[in-house]
């Protein structure tokens, strides 16, 4: 299965910057999963989880006070507050 890269950046560094499996975040409509071969997409980011799982099948979550999520050809980029 081919992976998800993600980007996560906040004003003061980057986060993170690797190959995940799949990535749920608070979106302002409500939480959301993405997967490979999602279709793009640009949402605000609400505050809460944001959650990724990297190919090894480690789950790691962060809380986020907003930003926002892009996502197009299996790349991810978040900036959150």
């Amino acid at each position: 299965m081919k992976s998800l890269h993600l980007t996560i950046v906040s004003p003061e560094s980057q986060v993170f910057d690797g190959d995940i499996t799949r990535l749920t975040v608070p979106g302002s409509a409500g939480a959301f999963t993405i997967l490979t071969r999602h279709a793009p997409i640009v949402s605000s980011l609400e505050p809460g989880p944001l959650t990724y799982v990297t190919p090894d099948g480690q789950e790691h979550t962060m809380q986020t006070h907003g930003g926002f999520v892009e996502m197009n050809d299996n790349q991810i980029s978040v900036c959150v507050d």
